[in-house]
Formats: C-alpha cells, sequence, structure tokens
C-alpha cells in the first residue's frame, strides 16, 4: 500500500487503522521491564506508538499488544523502522514492523483492522 504524505511516500505491505490500545514493549537483548504505552496504529505488518526514550533504528523489541476483543495479549518481535521525535516535550514516536508473531495472533490483528476498518470507512 503507497499513502503520498506531504514529502514522503509510505509504502506500506498491510493496512494500517488508528487505534489507542495499550502495549507493552521491552528490549529483546535486555531484561527491562516492560514498559506501556498506547498504540497510534495498527495493522497486520506492525504498529506505531508514543515513547519518552529514544530507541534506535533496527532494535529488536518484545510487544505484547492488549486487543479489547481478545482475552490474552498479542505477542511479537518487532524492530524500530523509522523513529521521530514529537516538537513538544521530550516524546518520540516509534514505527515498527513486526518480525516474529504467531499465525494466530497475526490472524488476531487482521481481524481486528478488518472489523474497524468496514466500521470506519
Amino acid at each position: 500500500m503507497e499513502t503520498q504524505f506531504g514529502n514522503t511516500t509510505e509504502r506500506r505491505r498491510f493496512q494500517r487503522i488508528d487505534s489507542n490500545v495499550p502495549v507493552k514493549y521491552r528490549n529483546l537483548r535486555t531484561a527491562a521491564i516492560p514498559t506501556g504505552s498506547l498504540t497510534k496504529n495498527i495493522g497486520e505488518g506492525g504498529i506505531s506508538f508514543k515513547t519518552n526514550e529514544f530507541i534506535s533504528l533496527a532494535c529488536r523489541l518484545v510487544v505484547e499488544i492488549a486487543l479489547p476483543t481478545i482475552p490474552k495479549p498479542i505477542k511479537a518481535i518487532s524492530k524500530v523502522a523509522w523513529i521521530k521525535k514529537m516538537s513538544s516535550g521530550d516524546e518520540y514516536e516509534l514505527g515498527n514492523q513486526f518480525l516474529e508473531i504467531s499465525k494466530e495472533d497475526r490472524s488476531l490483528i487482521t481481524d481486528y483492522v478488518n472489523h474497524f476498518s468496514i466500521s470506519n470507512p
């Protein structure tokens, strides 16, 4: 899917929808305690969310996404595909691409995205 935003062209393979669902994340290489945030958008191929810390490009994260439609969190390993500093404060927005996710969890995300994209065209 290719979308034009200002001077940048976005090339996503999967549709994303705006969403504010809880997500916990931690660096895959460290035993850090997970940090919580809310997604900005979600799709079969990844998520974006805000954070108060700079996380480098290509950093691997373990993410747990709490979709309201299912009882257990979706777990995946993602990589930071892009990061941008927000204009106010010390916040960053991260785009994450899923690297490892079970077929079942990917299907649950697809169903969630399809449900909300159909009901909010």
